[in-house]
C-alpha cells in the first residue's frame, strides 16, 4: 500500500492510518502522512462498483476547477482497485450543525457549479432513477408502506397528485450537478465550501441539488426549509418519491447505515411534498 501511495501522489509516504469517519461505502479510507509532514486523504476501492465510481471521480477532479474542490494530489490505478489521493480535508467544518448562513454556501456553491464547464464523460441525470421514485413506489407499494408512514389508501389517494408532480418536475438541464449532495458530501474550510465525492456529476437542473439538500440539513437540525430556499412544488414531489423508494427495501451489502439515512431523510421530505402540494395529512 505504501509503495502504491508514493507512485500516486510522487512523494515517499511515511504512514497511513486507517479513516474511520464519514462515508457509507465499503471503499477504504485513509489518512496519510507524507515524509515531509504534510497529510492527505486517500481513497481506495475494494471491488467493481467502488472502482467504477473513484474512476468516474477521479475523470472530474482531473477536469474540473474550483475553490468548491479539494485538490487532486494522486491518482494509481493497478485495473482494480484504484486509488485517489485529496487534500486532506479532515480538519475542515462538517455539518451538523446548520445554520441560514452555511446553507446559503451550500446553495451559493450550487449555482457556481452550475455554471462550470461540463467536463468529458459527464452525461444527462438518469431522470427516471431520480423522478422515478413515485412510480416504482406505485407498482410495488409494500417496502414503502412498511415504514408505516402512512396507510394504504392514504397512499391509493396521494399517489395520482404525487406521479402528476414528479413526472412535470423539471429536473432536466444542461448544467452540471454534483447529484449527491448531503452533510457527508460536503464540508466548510475558511471562506470555501467544499464538495466531495462526484462519482454522480450529471447534467440537469441544478434545483435538483438543491432540493435534495434540504431534508440532509432540516433531519440535522437546520433551519426550516421554506426559510432558506424556494423549491418548486414538483420537486418536493421527486424528492420525496426517491427516497421513498429506496428507505423500506433490505439493507445494501457494504453500506448497511444507507438505509436508516434514507429513512431519516424520507421522514422530512414526505411531509414537505405533502405541504408543497395540498395533500391531506396521512395519519394523525
Amino acid at each position: 500500500m505504501t509503495s502504491r501511495l508514493t507512485r500516486a501522489i510522487g512523494k515517499p509516504v511515511a504512514r497511513v492510518t486507517p479513516f474511520t469517519g464519514r462515508g457509507y461505502t465499503p471503499a477504504r479510507r485513509m489518512i496519510v502522512e507524507l515524509s515531509d509532514g504534510t497529510t492527505a486523504f486517500a481513497k481506495q476501492a475494494v471491488n467493481e462498483p467502488t472502482a467504477e465510481w473513484l474512476r468516474a471521480e477521479h475523470s472530474v477532479y482531473r477536469q474540473l476547477r474550483g475553490s468548491f474542490l479539494p485538490a487532486l494530489l494522486g491518482w494509481d490505478d493497478d485495473g482494480i482497485e484504484p486509488i485517489l489521493v485529496l487534500e486532506d480535508l479532515s480538519q475542515a467544518v462538517w455539518p451538523p450543525p446548520w445554520s441560514v448562513e452555511r446553507v446559503r454556501r451550500v446553495l451559493d456553491t450550487i449555482a457556481v457549479i452550475g455554471e462550470q464547464p461540463v467536463p468529458d464523460g459527464v452525461g444527462p441525470m438518469e431522470a427516471d432513477w431520480v423522478a422515478g421514485g413515485w412510480r416504482e413506489v406505485a407498482e410495488d407499494p409494500e417496502p414503502f408502506l412498511s415504514l408505516g408512514m402512512c396507510d394504504s389508501r392514504w397512499l391509493e389517494r396521494a399517489l395520482p397528485t404525487l406521479l402528476a408532480a414528479a413526472d412535470s418536475a423539471p429536473v432536466k438541464g444542461d448544467r452540471l450537478l454534483h447529484l449527491d449532495v448531503r452533510s457527508d458530501n460536503l464540508c466548510f474550510a475558511g471562506d470555501r465550501t467544499l464538495f466531495v465525492d462526484w462519482n454522480h456529476a450529471s447534467l440537469g437542473n441544478p434545483e435538483v441539488d438543491m432540493a435534495f439538500l434540504m431534508p440532509s440539513m432540516v433531519s440535522e437540525g437546520g433551519p426550516p426549509l421554506e426559510t432558506v430556499a424556494t423549491v418548486a412544488p414538483e420537486m418536493t414531489a421527486v424528492v420525496a418519491g426517491f427516497f421513498a423508494k429506496y428507505a423500506g427495501l433490505p439493507p445494501v451489502p457494504g453500506a448497511p447505515g444507507i438505509r436508516e439515512v434514507q429513512r431519516t431523510q424520507l421522514e422530512v421530505a414526505l411531509p414537505w411534498a405533502i405541504r408543497s402540494l395540498g395533500l391531506p395529512s396521512p395519519g394523525p
